[in-house]
């Protein structure tokens, strides 16, 4: 079933992050619970997961970004595309990407980006397959 997080979704989905660049399980404090509940609150920010048997086993994460170029048209932002090692080959990924995408158009969004650290031949076929390019624009990153 593919669908958007929900507030009970927060151990199953920090579970999974931990195969995304070794992510740790963070602590369950005040900081961790503000962060997950302005995320929850936030309607520009959507958390997409596939979840089989009651376990989350892939995700990604759309954000749409107010525009004022582009006629007003907002863009979207994809990040954190991660499937559990056991899952994967299943296009569980792609489902949520798909997931994603049908959201960005109803949100009339002109693009959507992503960008993704990976050097593997098959992630980025995988992007490809996907309808992403590496053509249109360059990516530039300042780690902060």
């Amino acid at each position: 079933m593919i669908r958007e997080i929900g507030t009970e979704d927060f151990g199953g989905l920090m579970q999974l992050y931990t195969q995304l660049h070794d992510n740790p399980i963070p602590e369950q404090d005040e900081r961790i619970r503000g962060i997950w509940e302005r995320i929850l609150r936030d309607p520009d920010h959507h958390i997409i997961i596939a979840e089989e048997s009651g376990k989350i086993v892939s995700s990604c994460v759309c954000v749409i970004v107010p525009n004022l170029t582009h006629e007003q048209r907002p863009y979207a932002l994809i990040e954190n595309v991660v499937t559990d090692q056991a899952y994967r080959k299943r296009g569980l990924a792609s489902a949520c990407l798909q997931y994603a995408k049908e959201l960005a158009v109803r949100e009339h969004c002109y693009k959507m980006m992503l960008l993704t650290g990976s050097k593997e031949p098959g992630t980025l076929r995988f992007y490809k397959q996907a309808g992403y390019n590496r053509k249109d624009k360059t990516a530039f990153i300042q780690w902060l």
